[in-house]
């Protein structure tokens, strides 16, 4: 039975990632309370006082009432590492849990999104680019579209919940890959532990990434190469020297850089050899046994 509608407070006029997911966690957190929420974006202290949900508005902070603004003289609070809380912060402490199904995958969004979401919304630097004249992209720039330029005649409400929608999915797909990325690195895991030579691991499970083998083995130093794939499509890939990082901890050949088909396969000897990456960091056959040969002919390297 679908309960009354709550009210969702926030303020009016510019949209920014923030206020953004908190309506979209808000929402989400709704739902799976068999509830939904009724979002009203305004400054007016009447509207204010009477939300079930008043966030990033409001000048108060009081989370047993459900009053999530940041935006006081001496702010919120900070976190471990220093990233003060914005108030997207502040409602995933709260609701992120029962949200995310756990505290191990609320943890895992709150790393990956939420304390990214709250740096830059209080003006803190995460990183800095090596090309001073390219600007990184980032989450706040894939909303930032929304935002009705000056020379559009758009309701900002409308931009809004434009980009709410994107938000509800984007969190939701999150949650959902994290999730199965704790079971996929049960798997992957397994396949480490049974591995004799733990150089070389074979993932033998279709439709593992080389994302996920990255994520689940990063922790171990002895692989080198992973080989996964499905049918006719094969690959062992280099395994990172670090997380988020393009350095290889050992390179394929650079003898087999941009080589395909036939060239590789008079370079490897391997008859189902397809390609081989200009980075070094994969190479592709058609089939699992080929794969790890191209593997192993590059731990002989």
């Amino acid at each position: 039975m679908i309960k009354k509608n709550k009210k969702l407070v926030t303020h009016d006029g510019s949209f920014h990632s923030d206020d953004i997911f908190v309506a979209a966690t808000l929402l989400i957190y709704l739902e799976k309370n068999g509830e939904t929420g009724e979002i009203t974006r305004t400054r007016d202290e009447e509207i204010i006082k009477n939300g079930d949900y008043v966030c990033d508005v409001g000048g108060i902070y009081d989370e047993k009432n459900n009053r999530f603004d940041h935006h006081q003289t001496l702010g919120v609070g900070k976190r471990e590492n220093g990233i003060a809380y914005s108030s997207f912060g502040l409602v995933w402490r709260k609701f992120g849990i029962e949200v995310a199904g756990s505290r191990e995958t609320a943890d895992f969004i709150e790393k990956k999104l939420v304390m990214s979401v709250d740096a830059n919304d209080n003006g803190i630097d995460l990183f800095k680019s090596n090309f001073p004249d390219i600007s990184v992209y980032t989450i706040q720039d894939v909303f930032a579209t929304f935002s009705p330029t000056a020379l559009e005649d758009m309701e900002k409400d409308g931009q809004f919940a434009k980009a709410l929608v994107w938000a509800k999915e984007i969190l939701k797909r999150e949650i959902k890959k994290a999730n199965d990325q704790t079971e996929v690195t049960k798997i992957i895991r397994d396949f480490y532990k049974k591995t004799e030579d733990k150089r070389l691991i074979v993932v033998d499970k279709p439709k593992v990434s080389r994302f996920e083998i990255w994520d689940a083995l990063q922790d171990f130093t002895e692989p080198l190469f992973a080989v996964s794939g499905d049918k006719e499509d094969w690959y062992a890939v280099a395994m990172r020297k670090e997380k988020d990082s393009f350095g290889n901890r050992k390179d394929f050949p650079a003898l087999w850089a941009g080589l395909q088909k036939k060239e590789l396969q008079d370079a490897t000897g391997v008859k189902d050899a397809v390609f081989c990456h200009n980075n070094l960091f994969l190479s592709a056959a058609k089939s699992k046994e080929g794969a790890i040969k191209l593997a192993e002919l590059a731990l002989l390297k």
